[in-house]
């Protein structure tokens, strides 16, 4: 998550079509977003979640992070207590609580495709290391760092995790993790999708040079698309929230957007609009001011 100037309260854009739709869904990312940066949920967001239900809003959490690490929000779903995660690769039932959750769909990263980018990847960036992200397994290599404080199910090089017959076959392959120790985050991502082309989606929320990558058109924008789509709720009826890249496509998509105050420069560009950053309950701000009819 990057540092940049803090706006001091949400800014209304000029009126569009998309402004005067009365919004039927939020869709919000969660770290460094809806989230403070000690990963807690302060109790003006519980508070501005539960009015949005109550009037009516879906509110869906759209994040990059796997469904076992939603426990963080598990006791605010509302109504549906669906989660989309893994930037887009699964929708989650949470309603069961931690650790028991239900895929209600996946959209994986077929095994061919991720045997080919590990090899591009590695051709273009010496040194990128690799952990496989499934529904419920996790596994890397024995270079790849403790990013989080995770236990993985086996440590071995990425061409024999995704080879026929390895352990991970009983899952799919939801992401992988790619990761560098030296280069610029910004820069591996562009020389990721430029190596990786349209074999898969690259994409990264991490302030390391970690790359997300995902199945060929697998986005947080394109799962909430469909879910949306199954709920006739038409893209200019969503409010949407992020502060990362992996969100942009999804602010790009959604009739009104906010880019946080701690937001990455694509973000803010992305963005139709801003609000304060993720530790001044910027979200929010946002929901309070829509049901007051302020925007």
């Amino acid at each position: 998550m990057r540092d940049n100037e803090r706006v001091t309260s949400a800014i209304r854009e000029p009126e569009t079509p998309a402004a005067t739709t009365p919004p039927r869904l939020i869709a919000t990312d969660l770290d460094g977003t809806l989230l403070r940066d000690d990963k807690s949920v302060s109790p003006r967001t519980v508070a501005a979640l539960a009015a949005a239900e109550e009037a009516g809003i879906e509110v869906f959490f759209v994040t990059g992070r796997p469904a076992r690490w939603m426990d963080v929000v598990s006791d605010h779903v509302h109504g549906h207590g669906l989660a989309i995660c893994g930037n887009g690769a699964a929708v989650v039932d949470l309603h069961g609580g931690p650790g028991a959750h239900r895929f209600v769909k996946v959209r994986d990263l077929p095994r061919n495709n991720a045997l080919e980018v590990v090899g591009l990847l590695r051709d273009a960036a010496p040194g990128t290391v690799y952990a496989v992200e499934q529904t419920y397994g996790f596994y890397q290599e024995p270079a790849y760092p403790k990013l989080h404080m995770e236990v993985p199910d086996d440590l071995a090089p990425a061409e024999e995790l995704l080879a026929d017959g390895s352990p991970t076959t009983a899952e799919p392959v939801l992401k992988i993790l790619a990761f560098h120790p030296e280069m610029d985050p910004d820069a591996f991502l562009t020389l990721g999708r430029l190596a990786i082309g349209d074999r898969a989606t690259v994409t990264r929320s991490s302030p390391s040079a970690l790359l997300e990558i995902s199945g060929p058109g697998v986005s947080k924008a394109s799962t909430l698309a469909l879910c949306c789509a199954e709920r006739g709720i038409s893209h200019e009826e969503v409010v949407a929230f992020g502060d990362m890249p992996n969100d942009v496509e999804m602010l790009t998509w959604a009739g009104r957007s906010y880019a946080m105050g701690n937001a990455h420069p694509d973000v803010l560009a992305a963005a139709s609009g801003r609000t304060v950053a993720n530790n001044d309950d910027g979200v929010a701000v946002v929901i309070e001011q829509l049901l007051n009819g302020r925007m």
